[in-house]
C-alpha cells in the first residue's frame, strides 16, 4: 500500500484557503468511493499554543492511502480531479507529492 503526502501550498488570504477546502469538502465522498482508495484526508494546523508546533497557515495537507500507483494515477485522471484542479487554480501556489510506503514492518 502507498501513502501519499501532497502539501498543498496556496495564496495568501481567507478566500483562498475557503475556496480550497470547499473544492475538497465536494470530492472527498467522490474519491473515497474510487477503486483501491483506502484513506483520503484534509489536514490543516491545530490550533494550540505550543511554542514547538510550527504553523503553516497557507498550507493544506492530503494524507491519502492507494493500493498502487496505478490506482494512484487513475484517480489523478477522473474527471472529478480534474475538475478540482481547474477550480482551485488560481488558489493554489505548488503541490508537492510525496510517495511513501512503510519503512518498518512491525
Amino acid at each position: 500500500m502507498l501513502i501519499v503526502i501532497a502539501d498543498i501550498q496556496l495564496r495568501s488570504g481567507a478566500q483562498h484557503r475557503e475556496n480550497v477546502l470547499n473544492a475538497f469538502r465536494k470530492i472527498t465522498p467522490v474519491v473515497l468511493q474510487e477503486d483501491r482508495c483506502y484513506g483520503y484526508e484534509l489536514l490543516v494546523d491545530h490550533e494550540s499554543n505550543m511554542n514547538y508546533q510550527t504553523k503553516l497557515p497557507d498550507s493544506i495537507t492530503m494524507l491519502e492511502h492507494w493500493e498502487s500507483i496505478e490506482h494512484l494515477n487513475a484517480h489523478l485522471q477522473t474527471p472529478h480531479m480534474q475538475a478540482y484542479k481547474q477550480h482551485v487554480k488560481d488558489d493554489v501556489l505548488d503541490v508537492k507529492i510525496q510517495i511513501m510506503q512503510k519503512g518498518l514492518n512491525i
